[in-house]
């Protein structure tokens, strides 16, 4: 069943995004891009002709670096993803891409004069939402959510809004989520079938993932007939 996705173009973002106040601070998360590197890995392995568009990680990775397309900003994520998007199968949304970025990036250090400062943000853009309003009915995409609360009321509401096949739910805990070599997730998907899997080393969970989009391709195919 895995050669199903044998030759299948699929697009990864991973790792986190940086939004630069000025040319030496900016804001970001705690992604490692584990997640997103350990199903590029597996997919690449499975013969699939993946592209990882990564956010600044340091990891140590198995999958090939020229194939890796490094970026920064939420907003040069996009851009890739831009030029890729038409032309693939699957597109997997692992990255943490962060919700706002500064409304205007000072060209030189701002300087410790003030004894409080101020800085505008903006809303970034939504990678996910933007290509779920073009994606095609021969196109799959996978979403992520990571939540502190009402993980699958907020996870079932991206899944809707961002038009997923399946989203993949986890919660900031210990042991799961960002900076860990573990993660305990549950996929939901169209159907709103729920799948909760117990806390599993991050390349068995990749497995998970996929397997669940392989499912997915059989599910389609038994309802042509």
């Amino acid at each position: 069943m895995q050669n199903t996705l044998q030759n299948k173009k699929i697009l990864i973002t991973a790792g986190p995004t940086r939004e630069y106040l000025d040319p030496v601070r900016f804001i970001s998360n705690q992604s490692t891009g584990k997640m997103g590197y350990a199903i590029a890995e597996a997919l690449h392995s499975l013969g699939a002709n993946v592209y990882l568009v990564s956010g600044s990680v340091t990891i140590t990775s198995n999958f090939p670096k020229e194939k890796i397309i490094a970026v920064e900003t939420g907003k040069q994520m996009y851009a890739e993803c831009k030029k890729l998007f038409d032309e693939v199968d699957i597109a997997i949304f692992c990255a943490a891409v962060a919700d706002y970025t500064p409304k205007v990036t000072c060209d030189c250090k701002i300087k410790k004069i003030e004894n409080e400062i101020s800085i505008e943000f903006i809303k970034n853009v939504d990678i996910a939402y933007e290509f779920g309003k073009v994606k095609t009915q021969h196109q799959k995409s996978i979403g992520f959510a990571l939540e502190t609360n009402n993980v699958l009321d907020n996870a079932a509401s991206k899944l809707n809004k961002k038009n997923f096949d399946c989203i993949v739910a986890n919660s900031p805990n210990k042991d799961e989520g960002f900076g860990y070599d573990t993660n305990k997730i549950a996929i939901l998907k169209r159907d709103l079938t729920l799948t909760e899997y117990p806390l599993k080393s991050k390349h068995e969970v990749a497995q998970d993932i996929i397997n669940t989009i392989i499912e997915m391709y059989h599910t389609v195919e038994e309802t042509a007939f």
